[in-house]
């Protein structure tokens, strides 16, 4: 018997995708940025998973915040959950502040950095990739936030604990249970209201909201 051996090629085709970097839309700058290798960032949560999906505050939402919490130069100012950094970088474009913005996704944090970069304000803010709630808070004099009802009241015994008296708070779109706040503000964006929450740390926190 003869055997009729057919030998068959088989071609491969691979795709290759493509990753558009999200643009943050305040950094406006008239001179081009040159192609420099982005810093690595502070790596300290690589294994942990975000509890919050990445949704960027509106920038007249940004701007009501920051006005809202009266930040300044002197101000030391932290966003948990700070995305593309826009509110850390608006804070020190706008009022001198200084800044650190806390993300557990690495890319949003070299994302933050390059646009820092691009504001000319890299010498003012700095942006680390790790777990808020493994964040160390006791300098700040500002929060802003934009996280999740539920993650906004296990964070709350944690700002209260380690923020100073008089530290201002700021979230958008989400309160924080019992704990009033001093003043609540509807801002229009491009698609919606949103509501903007202000409190201040008391000099004696109740019981109640440990």
């Amino acid at each position: 018997m003869r055997l009729l051996i057919a030998s068959m090629s088989v071609s491969s085709v691979v795709f290759a995708g493509c990753v558009q970097q999200r643009k943050f839309d305040e950094v406006q700058t008239s001179q081009t940025t040159p192609q420099t290798q982005q810093p690595t960032p502070t790596v300290q949560a690589q294994e942990s998973k975000p509890d919050v999906p990445y949704v960027p505050t509106p920038n007249e939402v940004v701007a009501r915040m920051l006005e809202l919490a009266n930040v300044t130069g002197d101000d030391i100012l932290y966003d948990l959950g700070s995305g593309d950094g826009r509110i850390v970088i608006t804070a020190a474009q706008k009022h001198g502040t200084r800044g650190t913005g806390i993300d557990i996704n690495p890319e949003l944090v070299q994302q933050s950095q390059a646009n820092a970069q691009a504001a000319n304000v890299a010498d003012r803010v700095e942006f680390v990739q790790q777990d808020l709630f493994q964040t160390d808070l006791s300098d700040a004099t500002v929060v802003t936030l934009y996280l999740l009802p539920d993650v906004n009241l296990k964070l709350r015994p944690k700002l209260l604990q380690e923020l100073k008296p008089g530290t201002r708070i700021v979230s958008h779109d989400f309160d924080m249970g019992e704990w009033e706040p001093a003043r609540v503000e509807q801002v229009q964006g491009p698609t919606r209201q949103h509501t903007i929450y202000h409190w201040v740390v008391p000099e004696n926190v109740p019981d109640n909201l440990r």
